[in-house]
């Protein structure tokens, strides 16, 4: 087998930035071969199909993702490690011009429409363990907050609550909700966490 002749770190990226902003359904392989800079049949040869190169792609955006989660969240008091996650996570959703939104949320709903050009199972299973990953470093900071006297309530509960809310951000910030405006209701959300 020849070895490949590309960056597979910078074509994942560039696939990654084209189905996040198109869809995966409307993106071709020949899309792909134009943002990539990389012919069709090699991709096909590397890759076989759009869905494969789409997980890849995932794959490398979570991975970029949760480090920046568990980084943000690395340090400081409850309050600020959970402003850390929310501060992380709109930036990611709202970054592109114009915003891309949460290519997570695009990915499940493809999915449900459970197009024969779409994605399937092994997507849906990327997509459910990145949130379960998110939900476990949030439930962890919770259950820390717990250990040191910052927080009283149910870790589980309130890393789906925040987490939830998070994801409902993606929806407001696609009805043009600023982003100033989104980072106020996340503050809002976990100063209510907190309190409880």
């Amino acid at each position: 087998m020849r070895p490949r002749q590309f960056d597979e770190d910078e074509l994942l990226t560039a696939a990654f930035d084209l189905f996040w902003r198109r869809g995966v359904r409307t993106t071709s392989m020949a899309d792909l071969a134009h943002a990539t800079g990389v012919q069709r049949g090699s991709l096909y040869n590397a890759y076989g199909d759009k869905e494969t190169i789409f997980l890849a792609a995932y794959a490398h955006y979570a991975g970029g993702y949760l480090s920046s989660v568990e980084t943000a969240m690395a340090g400081g008091s409850l309050r600020d490690r959970l402003l850390a996650f929310c501060d992380v996570s709109i930036a990611n959703f709202c970054d592109g011009e114009p915003a891309r939104g949460c290519p997570t949320t695009r990915g499940l709903m493809e999915v449900a429409e459970r197009n024969r050009e779409g994605l399937g199972e092994r997507a849906q299973q990327a997509f459910t363990e990145l949130i379960a990953r998110v939900l476990s470093l949030v439930e962890g900071a919770f259950r820390e907050g717990v250990a040191s006297g910052e927080f009283s309530g149910d870790p589980e509960l309130a890393a789906g609550q925040l987490v939830a809310t998070v994801r409902g951000l993606v929806v407001l910030q696609r009805a043009d909700v600023d982003e100033h405006r989104l980072r106020e209701i996340a503050k809002h959300c976990v100063a209510s966490l907190l309190k409880a």
